[in-house]
Order: C-alpha cells, then sequence, then structure tokens
C-alpha cells in the first residue's frame, strides 16, 4: 500500500521548519511501522534543496503561486503528483483537504484528512465574518493580491469545513478538535527510542551549550502570546533568583515577538537556535524543568503541543496549564497550574527545585505514561485499524 499525505505548507514557515518532529512526519513515521510506503507531496516556495535532503521520507514539493488565478498551474502540478492508494490530507485547508478531495474525483481513491488545528481560530473562529461593501469585494477579487486570490483566506477555511464529512476518514489530536469535527483520536507520538533519556548525560548536555551555570526552565517552540512564555517569565521575576533562566529552543518565525520578550525579560531568557529534530533529545535534557505554560484560548485548546511529549519522553519534571487535553495527557505525571496564573508557576518551580529527585521519579512516570499512549507505536497501533478499508 501506498499512501500520499497531501501538504499544504512545506515551506521553513511551515511543517519544513521543524522537518521530523511535526505531525505530517509523525503520521509518515506511524505509517511505515506498518510497512506503508508513503510520499509527501506539498507546497513551497524555493527552499526545495533543503527538503530534497530529507533521506527518511519522499517529498515531493511543488513550487507554489500564491495567488489566484496562477496558483491553479501550481495545484495541477500536484494533483499530477499524487499516487498513493489513499489519499491522507494534512490541515483542513483548500490547498490539502480541497485538492485531496478533486484528486478523489479524479482516481476515486480514498481520501484521508488529519486535522491539528482549528485554522479559522487564527482568524477568531466562529466570530469571523465576511461583510465586505462593493468596493472592498471588488478590491479583495481584482487586485493582484486581493484577499480573495489567497488561496487559504479565511473565506476558504470557513466554506472548507463543510466539506469534512467527504473524507473517508478523520484523525484529529484532541478533544477540542474531535468535539468539533468528529473522527477518531490519534495522539501526537514521540520516538521514545530517540527520545531516550538513558542515551543522554544532562550535565554534559548542559555543558555543551553553556547552560551549566543555570537552573534551566526550557520551552523548546516557538513562542507565540498563547503559548504563556510570558508567564513563566513573570515567575522567574517574582522568584528573582540569579542563576535561573528561561531557554527558548528555535524562536518565532512568525513576528518579532521574540524581540518584545528579550526587550523586556532579556536577563531571565537564553535563546538557542533551531535543531535539527535528532539533535533536540539532546538539547531537552539539559533542561532541569520543560514548561508548556498555554493560555486558554482558542488556538491553545485546539493544539497537542509538542513540547509536552518531549519533555515527557525525555523523562523530564513537567509545569504545565490546565488548558485542553493537557491535563489527560500528563495525567498525575506533571506539575499543572491554571492558565495565565504566574504565582502558580513560581510555585510549583521553587517546589520542584527543593525536591529535584521526586519531581525527577515524576519525569520517570511522564516517560513511562509517553511510551504506552503518545509515542510513534501508539500512533502506528491506531492507523492500523483505519486503514483497513
Amino acid at each position: 500500500m501506498k499512501i500520499s499525505l497531501v501538504v499544504s505548507d512545506l515551506s521553513s514557515s511551515g511543517v519544513g521548519r521543524w522537518g521530523g518532529a511535526v505531525r505530517p512526519f509523525l503520521l509518515s513515521q506511524a505509517l511505515k511501522k506498518l510497512q506503508v510506503e508513503v510520499e509527501i507531496v506539498g507546497f513551497i516556495s524555493g527552499e526545495k534543496q533543503q527538503l530534497a535532503t530529507d533521506q527518511e521520507n519522499t517529498i515531493i514539493a511543488i513550487d507554489s503561486h500564491n495567488y489566484y488565478p496562477k496558483f491553479l498551474l501550481s495545484a495541477k502540478q500536484l494533483l499530477d503528483k499524487i499516487t498513493g492508494d489513499i489519499i491522507y490530507a494534512y490541515k483542513l485547508k483548500p490547498t490539502s483537504l480541497g485538492l485531496s478531495l478533486v484528486r478523489k474525483m479524479q482516481t476515486h481513491r480514498p481520501v484521508f484528512l488529519d486535522i491539528d488545528d482549528w485554522e479559522l481560530s487564527w482568524h477568531g473562529g466562529d466570530s469571523w465574518k465576511y461583510r465586505p461593501s462593493l468596493k472592498q469585494l471588488a478590491r479583495d477579487i481584482l487586485k493582484p493580491e486581493g484577499a480573495l486570490r489567497q488561496p487559504d483566506n479565511p473565506f476558504y477555511l470557513k466554506w472548507i469545513e463543510s466539506f469534512v464529512s467527504k473524507a473517508d476518514r478523520v484523525t484529529l489530536h484532541n478533544q477540542f478538535l474531535k468535539k468539533r469535527f468528529g473522527g477518531t483520536y490519534l495522539p501526537n507520538g514521540k520516538d521514545t527510542t530517540l527520545f531516550d533519556p538513558t542515551k543522554y548525560d544532562p550535565e554534559v548536555s548542559r555543558t555543551r551549550y553553556g547552560l551549566s551555570d543555570y537552573k534551566i526552565l526550557m520551552f523548546p517552540g516557538a513562542p507565540r502570546p498563547y503559548k504563556g512564555v510570558e508567564d513563566v517569565l513573570i515567575a522567574l521575576e517574582n522568584i528573582n533568583q540569579p542563576d535561573l533562566r528561561l531557554v527558548i529552543v528555535g524562536g518565532s518565525p512568525y513576528d518579532d515577538y521574540d524581540r518584545q520578550l528579550m526587550e523586556r525579560w532579556g536577563n531571565w531568557i537564553i535563546k538557542m537556535p533551531k535543531y535539527p529534530p535528532t539533535v533536540m533529545p539532546e538539547i531537552v535534557a539539559a533542561a532541569h524543568i520543560i514548561v508548556v505554560p498555554q493560555r486558554d484560548t482558542p488556538e491553545a485548546q485546539a493544539q497537542f503541543p509538542l513540547k509536552l511529549t518531549d519533555g515527557m519522553a525525555m523523562a523530564k519534571p513537567i509545569i504545565a496549564t490546565k488548558v485542553g487535553d493537557i491535563p489527560e495527557i500528563v495525567g498525575d505525571t506533571g506539575y499543572l497550574v491554571d492558565p495565565s496564573s504566574p504565582e502558580q508557576i513560581a510555585a510549583q518551580i521553587e517546589l520542584i527545585f527543593n525536591d529535584l529527585a521526586t519531581a525527577n521519579t515524576k519525569g520517570m512516570e511522564a516517560r513511562e505514561r509517553c511510551i504506552k499512549y503518545y509515542s510513534i507505536d501508539a500512533m502506528a497501533a491506531i492507523l492500523s485499524e483505519l486503514i483497513k478499508i
């Protein structure tokens, strides 16, 4: 069997940013465990050579025009490259599900849909409305870069939601999305063989990356306001211990939010660059605590933070907020606080460092929970039932 994973954005600001660490590549890993051939087909603007060097996946990158009508030429090229027995659209977008359904009409092959975000949540969710004046409507249609010439404009994102039922299978990674769209719960899995704490010495990692003088809280991801990094920094400011630091790994490709954080809290932050997925276990090993301080927003509720399973797999104490599926994911193996509560985060930081042995024991329990429920093998077991069509 061959499965074509259709990805709307393979660029360095899309799934290409984190390489094998994000959802399409996790799906690919899990499917390969079932002896399924996988190809990843998607759009990109430049950077083809970088993706072509990925030895783990067959990647077909289509150079995309970003506006109609030229986008239709890119879409035709992509459709011609989808050759799988099953078409698996990643993300609820016209540029993934929409094109996958077109290919289904052409080939009569089944379409699966994987939803890992509520795309409209980035635009106000259900409150988003398109009510232009006639003049604005004309501009949106006629201008070369008009809003309605963008294939994934919110107008089309809202429209494509009505086509979820056209997919033969739907997979989602949290209960918020499942309640909204239906389908099968398929949590993000971690490669727990790669993320294995017995392979790494935390002190060696801290020395190698210049962190040995500090007690390290780590946020291995791209900060955005809803991810609550500010609450951790306020907590550090309140504790005011000079050896505490928040290490941000990778930074944000979306805006200048990193700079805003540095301007206000730079004395508490250590910034590290983006690293390949194979290096991340060594980076995470350097942490004393992993922080996942999501705020209670629609964007956060619709996500499965990959930072959680980074920390769980590496047996790290985790401070996380009671948002979305986070309490279910960590169970009683983490330190849970209310969202937007710097004072609670501060209390948990002090609790952990006052009894690090107990916290590390909890970390080992978190790893066992990750292996059982949130590993690539756990993903593969669920997918094995879905592909029996």
